[in-house]
């Protein structure tokens, strides 16, 4: 995003980052900088009051958009933005939530104005309406960057789910609309189903290593392709993790789960691991190992695009 960080690790949109003094303590145990707890469109553009003569809402919904707007209004976490900045030195990066490129993006401008180094548009949409074509949905991405950047001129990060009919095309047109970073891929909702209730039930909210992979062959085929900074999230639980993200092409991961998980403490413990690897192989500086081996920069591309299995394994090297 053009924005200097002290080490790859920033901490993903989440509960750990609503607080100006858990940003502190995440600051002091080595975090890069924080992405804040995301801030829903639907909290800019409606009040409380206005659902309530809305009959088609359930009122589970309406309890929770109530409970949830009245800790969270707009001047809270506006000011979240100004009194992070005040107590750490590391950078702030705001995060909307949202879904459309309605009026809400004249909000954007309050967050520059509080303070804010970086925005990150947290995009989503299911791609379930079968009435609904794939290139309509990718307009949706394109609309929201275009209408945002009227309004503020500090970097722009578009967080982005899996679900794109063409992938590499997508991304890289994200990369020339004026995002300065694509983060790959975010964690939504997953339903599952209880046997024994027979209801439909949330499954792990947490990410497991093993989803690691998924980002980490994205990045690795389009990281010498697109035009602006790609940063890995989902799965990354340790400094090795870390470190193949980096080498397939990211500029940087955004970590929670392992951090929910293992507390803030964790973080030097990743930022030691990779230490440790890099004074082994010799090298110097995080810069000097971004994308070394991505798609371009090994003998045998294909290891990131194979889709089946082979009958032997085998591995790619510089």
């Amino acid at each position: 995003m053009g924005i200097s960080l002290k080490n790859p690790i920033i901490i993903g949109s989440c509960g750990l980052t609503n607080s100006a003094a858990s940003i502190q303590n995440l600051e002091a145990n080595g975090a890069a900088a924080v992405v804040l707890k995301s801030l829903f469109e639907e909290q800019i553009l409606m009040e409380v009051d206005s659902l309530k003569s809305d009959q088609s809402i359930h009122a589970e919904e309406l309890d929770y958009i109530a409970g949830y707007t009245r800790q969270h209004t707009l001047d809270e976490y506006l000011n979240l933005v100004s009194e992070s900045k005040k107590a750490v030195s590391i950078p702030i990066i705001a995060s909307i939530n949202c879904a459309s490129a309605a009026e809400w993006t004249a909000f954007a401008k309050r967050l520059q104005d509080a303070g804010a180094d970086g925005l990150e548009l947290n995009m989503y949409f299911m791609p379930g309406d079968i009435n609904q074509k794939s290139e309509e949905i990718e307009q949706i991405y394109f609309n929201i960057i275009k209408e945002v950047k009227k309004y503020i001129s500090i970097p722009i990060a578009v967080k982005i789910g899996f679900y794109f009919t063409g992938m590499a095309n997508m991304i890289y047109n994200l990369s020339i609309r004026e995002a300065s970073a694509i983060v790959m891929f975010n964690r939504f909702h997953q339903p599952d189903i209880d046997l024994k209730k027979m209801e439909i039930t949330s499954a792990d909210i947490f990410s497991s290593p093993e989803e690691n992979v998924l980002p980490l062959r994205w990045i690795g085929m389009l990281s010498d392709k697109v035009k602006c900074d790609l940063a890995s999230t989902t799965g990354i639980h340790d400094g090795h993790t870390v470190l193949k993200n980096i080498l397939a092409g990211a500029s940087a991961v955004q970590v929670t789960t392992i951090v929910y998980k293992k507390g803030p403490e964790v973080i030097g413990e990743m930022l030691g691991q990779m230490e440790g690897w890099m004074k082994d192989k010799k090298y110097a500086a995080i810069k000097d190992i971004i994308g070394k081996l991505n798609h371009g920069n090994i003998k045998d591309p294909v290891m990131y695009e194979r889709s089946q299995f082979m009958k032997y394994f085998s591995s790619a090297k510089i």
